[in-house]
Order: C-alpha cells, then sequence, then structure tokens
C-alpha cells in the first residue's frame, strides 16, 4: 500500500496526523506493507525569511481573537498529548517560511531517512520553538537523523529540489487539496485531516480487503 501524507512542517494538526497514522499501522501490523512519502503544502508560502509573530498571523488569516487562539492551542496541546506528541506552546511564537524544509525532506526521501527528519522538523518547531526556515537549524536536524551534514548544507545553500518541490505543490493542488494533512491512499483514496488512529484503522483496512 502507498501512501502520500501531504503536510507542512508548520502544521500542528499534520503532527498529531502522522502520530494517529503511525499508531494505526502498528495495530494493523505488518501484514500490510506500506511505502510512506511525505510531500510537500506550504501553509505560507509568501511568508517572507523574517517570519511573522504567530498570534498575529492567525488573527489576521483567521480573524480569532485572544480568547480563541488561547483555546484552540490549548485544545491542540492536548490533543498532542492524547497521541504522544508534545506541544510547548509558550515556544512556539512565530510562523516561518518551510520551503527550505520541503527541499530538505525531499532529499531524505531518496536518502531513505525522510520520516525521522519529518519527526525531527516536528519536534524542533512545535516541542522546541525552533525557526525551520534556519539553515543551521536543518543542517543540524539533518545530522541527527543519520543524513550527512555536508551534503545537506550543499542542498539548502544549493537550492536543489526547489523545482522538484514546486512541481509536487502544483500537483497536489490541481488534485484539489488545500488544506492538510491530507492522506492518500494508493492514489484514489482521500482521508483529510487529523484524524484520530481510529478514523485511519478502519480505512486502511477496509482499503485493504477491498483490493485483496
Amino acid at each position: 500500500m502507498k501512501i502520500d501524507f501531504v503536510s507542512d512542517v508548520s502544521c500542528p494538526w499534520c503532527a498529531i496526523g502522522l502520530k494517529s497514522l503511525e499508531t494505526a499501522l502498528e495495530r494493523i501490523g505488518p501484514d500490510l506493507p506500506v511505502e510512506l512519502h511525505f510531500q510537500p503544502f506550504e501553509l505560507n508560502p509568501q511568508m517572507g525569511p523574517e517570519g511573522q509573530d504567530i498570534a498575529e498571523h492567525l488573527s489576521q488569516k483567521y480573524g480569532l481573537n485572544p480568547e480563541q487562539l488561547a483555546r484552540n492551542s490549548e485544545a491542540i496541546r492536548e490533543r498532542g498529548a492524547s497521541v504522544g506528541f508534545t506541544f510547548t506552546m509558550g515556544a512556539r511564537r512565530r510562523i516561518y517560511n518551510t520551503f527550505d524544509a520541503h527541499r530538505l525532506l525531499h532529499w531524505a526521501g531518496l536518502e531513505g531517512r525522510q520520516l525521522a527528519l519529518k519527526h525531527a522538523l516536528f519536534k524542533a518547531y512545535f516541542t522546541d520553538g525552533q525557526d525551520p526556515s534556519d539553515h543551521e537549524l536543518l543542517v543540524r536536524v539533518a545530522s541527527e537523523v543519520g543524513l550527512d551534514a555536508a551534503r545537506a548544507r550543499a542542498v539548502l545553500t544549493g537550492g536543489e529540489y526547489a523545482d522538484e518541490v514546486r512541481e509536487e505543490e502544483r500537483f497536489y493542488q490541481q488534485q484539489g487539496i488545500s488544506a492538510v494533512p491530507a492522506v492518500i491512499i494508493d492514489d484514489r483514496h482521500l482521508i483529510q485531516g487529523g484524524q484520530p488512529a481510529e478514523v485511519f484503522e478502519q480505512a486502511l483496512r477496509q482499503i485493504a480487503a477491498a483490493g485483496a
């Protein structure tokens, strides 16, 4: 089974959705071989290099007042805790551009380390409050998950895989993907949003049974 996980590293529901999907796959077990691929989606492709205050950004984008922002943050924190992911809400104060992180993830996919890097980037941003557009952070995180630091730096400074990432982004936008996470199974079945593990498990079992 092929699973394309369309997401952004600055999307909290993507971190939650990935944890839920992994739990579902663990419950199903090794009888269902899966190829998991992470596909790029930028929530804020026009974001400048300096980023933007997160409260200001969410207020402008969604019209949320401070009380609504606080409730949403707490709901995300609680949902993350329920799936084993730590959101340190006070640490994450800005929204950043994620294009270079997606370029690095594309390269990591070629090196067989995409899942590990995805987890590490979610942790760096949501748990540790770090800047996922910062090249030094990206190089360090790549090295920590077993990728070559010098090669990671060369990818980032040289602009490699920019065309590939943009092409992938266009493809999924043309397929009607406008919100993430979007989990696409065998190029035909779409599960939208950071669903509970039970929803993923039921869908995966049904799709596997139908294709058997």
